[in-house]
């Protein structure tokens, strides 16, 4: 059971018990990712995240990992669309440690001018090795594509027009706004006593200054009224084609409906954007699979709804097989879309993927890491206690909601369409 507090400089804290090892997993939310970014600022929350790994006012930067790894334990973050986040987890002996790393990242980063470049130099080099990736590449040009107004359009990992003209000071200047009690949440999961983990928290947090909550987007995309297109053709040796759909928000009463559909075409996923549950999609029986794959059209085809704050994409990828064309990949792809538009799914089909996503969702926290995670991750995007109630809004799903959701969101003029052509 999860005991909330919230200290007087406005931090959230997030406490469950969970006594099943020796071991606790502190995570620290800050509510900022890159659609919080101003244009000519694109990347730059991913650019702070590295940068609070740096050292602060009493870590030295030479010691920051070896702090955790003294206790056995792990250590890491990651920036996405609508939040960035700190980890650690070890045994239930480092808390005191992992508590204060996070205060210290949280008000005493220096962002050392040199730091600044040598991180600039990595970034950058990050960037150019993904544009090597195909599947990767395509996502981004399809993403950028489809998004006109959101600033979801714009990758995580920014612009390289950006990222070679941002300043140090822009970087300072994004932490001090964002990087504040009122905009974060710690999460604390593991073999802890809830009262005495609270005073070690008010020890190591209670005094930073709460800071101003920044503002939030406002943008809404239009409804897209025609399908888009993107043709990448670049050296490669495989073809690969993406079919991104606009689509709801978490919160949105159609996102479970779609979830649904997703695990219908491609097997069931889990929600977890962290571990993925650590185990491979059901994907035999799925619709796509049998279609593309077991026809020999695809080497692997998948899909991916997120669950996100703002309304965002569903997308399916396919990789093309040896000696196939994408003109033929996308006809199946998108007559079994038209199938399950104009048909819908069966009760028969609606019981197993929702046995097969609760299955997931158990995987999806299988550790107090895992655990840590989702409770919050989804204090991000909406509120904790929407975390609790992921089984509940699932089993509620019906065959009709599912037609409905399907006949909203997959049609032609809301798609968007990008092959990868591989270039000899």
């Amino acid at each position: 059971m999860v005991q909330e507090t919230v200290l007087g400089n406005g931090l959230k804290v997030l406490i469950e018990e969970v006594h099943t090892a020796p071991l606790a997993s502190v995570w620290c939310w800050y509510r900022v990712g890159s659609k919080d970014e101003a244009p000519g600022m694109t990347g730059v929350s991913h650019w702070c995240e590295h940068m609070n790994f740096k050292g602060t006012k009493n870590i030295p930067r030479d010691q920051v990992k070896g702090i955790i790894e003294k206790f056995g334990g792990s250590w890491n973050g990651y920036t996405w669309i609508d939040q960035t986040t700190y980890l650690e987890t070890a045994s239930k002996d480092a808390l005191d440690r992992m508590l204060f790393i996070e205060a210290e990242r949280m008000d005493g980063c220096l962002y050392d001018p040199a730091d600044c470049e040598s991180e600039r130099t990595v970034i950058i080099s990050e960037l150019q090795g993904g544009e090597n990736d195909p599947e990767q590449l395509l996502d981004i040009e399809v993403t950028s594509a489809a998004f006109k107004v959101h600033p979801y359009h714009h990758p995580t990992i920014g612009w390289l027009t950006d990222l070679k003209t941002m300043t140090r000071e822009d970087l300072y200047g994004h932490y001090r706004k964002y990087y504040v009690p009122s905009n974060a949440t710690l999460v604390v999961v593991g073999d802890v006593d809830t009262a005495a983990t609270l005073k070690n928290v008010e020890k190591h947090f209670g005094a930073i200054p709460p800071g101003s909550v920044p503002p939030r987007i406002r943008q809404i995309e239009p409804e897209q009224q025609a399908e888009r297109r993107v043709v990448l053709r670049k050296p490669g040796t495989t073809a690969y084609i993406k079919a991104a759909f606009h689509a709801p928000s978490f919160e949105d009463d159609a996102f479970f409906p779609l979830l649904v559909a997703d695990a219908v075409l491609n097997g069931a996923a889990g929600l977890n954007i962290w571990s993925g549950g650590g185990v491979s999609r059901p994907q035999r029986s799925a619709r796509l699979y049998r279609a593309l794959v077991d026809q020999g059209l695809a080497s692997s085809v998948t899909g991916q709804l997120m669950p996100t704050q703002h309304p965002y994409l569903y997308g399916i990828y396919a990789s093309v097989a040896e000696g196939q064309s994408l003109s033929a990949v996308e006809e199946v792809l998108l007559r079994e879309i038209n199938y399950l538009r104009e048909d819908g799914i069966t009760p028969q089909e609606l019981v197993k993927v929702q046995a097969q996503l609760r299955a997931r969702f158990v995987y999806d926290g299988d550790s107090v890491t895992d655990i840590a995670h989702q409770i919050g991750y989804f204090e991000t995007i909406s509120t904790w206690p929407a975390y609790n109630m992921l089984r509940v809004r699932l089993d509620a799903v019906t065959v009709e909601q599912v037609h409905a959701a399907v006949t909203k969101y997959l049609t032609p003029s809301n798609r968007t369409i990008g092959w990868f052509e591989p270039q000899k």
